[in-house]
């Protein structure tokens, strides 16, 4: 309803008039760079008032909940997150009275928390490293509150107005913009809100329009098991009621490394600061150009900003903890290069096999500690649970030694010190002062065991070359 007292001017009457209309822009100097030849374009979502694509659904959920009597007036919002959602929601919660809680998982950045409270919200931290139906899961958590306090769930992985608010909007401002001409539509999939409902429109508009999923490699989408991945807001352990396959022309699976490089990689080129998602989604729509025809108009979906992950994807020391960058020639990766080349990179134990099987795999490969990892073979979609120590398998054994029979998931410690592959020596021989050994993480993902004997290995070798050399 238009305000007469604003008739003539341009003052939006209220904050949730600036949802939507965001702009669409060429990614010219990546397309230089790349030696891309058709039109790559992303869409911006940043200009939203909340600063992500998720005020859209957020708005449209609202609405059709007060329309259907399920939102009271005054009542209270109670939704899962991993930040953008709950920034959304929280909007027009503001605007339109209502209470809000949300829950999140450890994995999700310091900042995306301070925000959501910054909002006045309230916010509960869950364990990302559990199953859905776990009573500690981040869904579990938020059905438990929904009914504690008589809230309103907007559910927005069931939601149906989820979808509706991007064939609303999006779908319809991207037709517009590209004049028609739009040949591709990548984006990530997460609760499949903005790719679904994007995807219907411009199905209707023009079946030919390549619908692309960009997506974690470790998530159910693109063929995994849901987990381990450390990029935020896409990929999913479960299908979601928007999950619309036929839509899909292709998938292409992504790992953390590429997403949290390619989202570094466009901010300091383009100066458009974007966040993992984000870069998940440039990379798999950089792949698409290159490989499309000159007269191709490629749209990249950017669902929000790099300001949301300075602690993470902008931030050197977490990403060289990781293993995503390396701080050295001389690093931790030199000493892995050293040793004995007849040991497996990686040796790791099942929660499920029993402790005499751990206590044979270290016997026959001379090891003193084993990680305890989920979701095997391969490793790299492993999930690190915990560890197990000859020392203090030792001690539990001398107790009872009926225990050689039991899960190691029983008896297991909690996880080893991480390092990243590109960090440097002297930073392990630190940590190694009061920690056995370490795990050696590359691209995100478990790498090694590094003990003390690995590292004095490696001194030593330096040591003999040094002297040979006279």
């Amino acid at each position: 309803m238009t305000n007469p007292q604003l008739e003539g001017m341009e003052i939006a009457d209220s904050v949730l008039d600036l949802i939507g209309n965001t702009p669409l822009v060429r990614m010219k100097r990546i397309s230089e760079v790349e030696g891309i030849t058709c039109v790559l374009a992303l869409k911006a979502e940043t200009t939203n008032p909340g600063g992500s694509s998720k005020d859209r659904p957020a708005l449209e959920m609202i609405l059709a909940a007060e329309a259907s009597g399920e939102l009271k007036p005054g009542g209270t919002i109670v939704e899962p997150t991993s930040g953008n959602t709950g920034v959304g929601l929280a909007i027009v919660a503001a605007q339109r009275g209502y209470k809000c809680v949300f829950v999140m998982t450890d994995k999700v950045g310091k900042e995306k928390v301070d925000l959501l409270k910054a909002y006045g919200a309230d916010v509960v931290v869950c364990p990302v490293a559990v199953e859905p139906d776990d009573p500690q899961s981040y869904y579990s958590v938020a059905a438990r509150l929904t009914k504690e306090l008589d809230a309103y769930r907007p559910n927005q992985y069931d939601n149906p107005n989820n979808p509706v608010a991007h064939e609303k909007t999006t779908g319809p401002e991207l037709w517009r913009q590209t004049a028609g001409r739009i040949t591709h539509f990548i984006a990530g999939a997460g609760t499949c809100g903005s790719i679904t409902g994007t995807a219907r429109y411009l199905k209707e508009m023009n079946p030919d329009i390549k619908i692309i999923a960009a997506d974690p490699e470790a998530s159910v989408f693109s063929g995994g098991s849901g987990r381990p991945y450390l990029v935020e807001g896409v990929g999913e352990d479960f299908f979601p009621a928007a999950w619309e396959p036929d839509l899909l022309d292709d998938i292409i699976p992504i790992s953390d490394e590429e997403s949290f490089l390619t989202a570094r990689y466009v901010s300091e080129t383009e100066g458009i600061l974007i966040g993992g998602s984000g870069g998940l989604a440039a990379a798999a729509a950089i792949k698409v150009a290159k490989e499309a025809d000159d007269d191709a108009v490629v749209v990249v979906f950017n669902p929000d900003s790099g300001r949301g992950y300075l602690s993470t994807v902008f931030n050197e020391s977490w990403m060289t903890n990781f293993g995503f960058l390396k701080e050295c020639d001389q690093c931790v990766g030199a000493v892995l290069d050293t040793r004995n080349a007849s040991i497996e990179n990686l040796l790791y134990v099942n929660p499920h096999q029993t402790v005499a099987e751990a206590v044979e795999l270290m016997r026959a490969n001379g090891v003193s500690q084993l990680p305890v990892c989920k979701n095997t073979p391969p490793f790299a979609n492993a999930e690190v649970s915990g560890a197990v120590d000859e020392l203090e398998l030792m001690e539990v054994i001398h107790r009872d030694p009926s225990v050689m029979s039991t899960a190691v998931e029983k008896v297991m410690s909690s996880k080893l010190p991480t390092i990243g592959v590109g960090q440097k020596v002297e930073m392990a021989v630190e940590m190694l002062e009061t920690a056995p050994a370490l795990l050696v993480l590359s691209g995100g993902r478990p790498l090694s065991v590094l003990t003390r004997t690995d590292v004095l290995s490696y001194f030593t070798a330096i040591a003999e070359d040094a002297a040979a050399r006279g």
